[in-house]
């Protein structure tokens, strides 16, 4: 089964907006389980703009089913992520100033530095996935340079499914066939949302986890937290 992390940054954005602890981050984490999540994923940034470092350690005392940090491999990330020990680290280049993750690796030009951390998370008993894109070749080197996982960045399949979802697909199939048969798990995120989803999990079954923030925090807002887990677990039923 495709297990559902919930990204709770944009809880962290609202209650930072008005400052104080309203929302409470750790409530919507623990509500986020309750209502059935399989999973909670956090991406610091060096401004702490949305989640914040205390945040990290706050949540490792309550997240009871699977914590994923995503984040660009700094020394500060990685202190923080080798403190706290989620269960999964996942690695993201983003730009100091990047509003959200808009790329994967280039697996090739920073294989040196990827097998370098991956090695220091794994000493740690830390599952590693790096963000990458559907290129083949870059999935091939995060197999080298000793990743558990991928994360396959899925914007693209987003921006595409409106217009034509069998050719937005197409490369994801592709991608999650060959990290298969390398022996990688696969995860996905990035713009997903109840009405691309489905489709993305039909055509790739063998998802082992999806990553949402910004969409299902949205949704919230309309139809409530506890309805709209339910709504995106049912998308990965197909």
């Amino acid at each position: 089964m495709t297990k559902l992390s919930v990204n709770i940054n944009k809880i962290a954005t609202i209650r930072n907006a008005r400052g104080g602890n309203v929302p409470d981050v750790r409530l919507a984490a623990i509500k986020c389980q309750q209502f059935g999540a399989e999973g909670i994923t956090v991406h610091p940034r060096p401004d702490e703009r949305h989640i914040r470092f205390s945040d990290v350690y706050d949540l490792r005392e309550i997240v009871t089913t699977e914590f994923n940090i995503e984040g660009n491999p700094t020394e500060s990330l990685l202190s923080l992520v080798s403190e706290v020990i989620p269960d999964q680290a996942t690695l993201v280049p983003d730009a100091h100033d990047a509003i959200t993750s808009n790329a994967g690796w280039d697996t090739v030009k920073h294989q040196s530095f990827l097998k370098e951390t991956i090695a220091r998370l794994k000493d740690k008993g830390i599952r590693t996935s790096i963000f990458v894109g559907t290129e083949l070749k870059m999935i091939e080197y995060a197999a080298l340079a000793g990743a558990d996982r991928v994360e396959l960045y899925t914007e693209p399949y987003a921006a595409s499914f409106h217009e034509d979802r069998e050719a937005a697909i197409a490369p994801f199939i592709l991608a999650a066939k060959a990290a298969c048969e390398l022996g990688l798990g696969i995860n996905a995120g990035h713009d997903l949302d109840l009405y691309n989803l489905g489709y993305l999990h039909m055509n790739i079954p063998w998802l082992k986890e999806v990553s949402i923030g910004h969409a299902l925090i949205s949704d919230a807002l309309y139809y409530g937290l506890e309805k709209t887990i339910a709504l995106y677990k049912a998308e990965l039923q197909h």
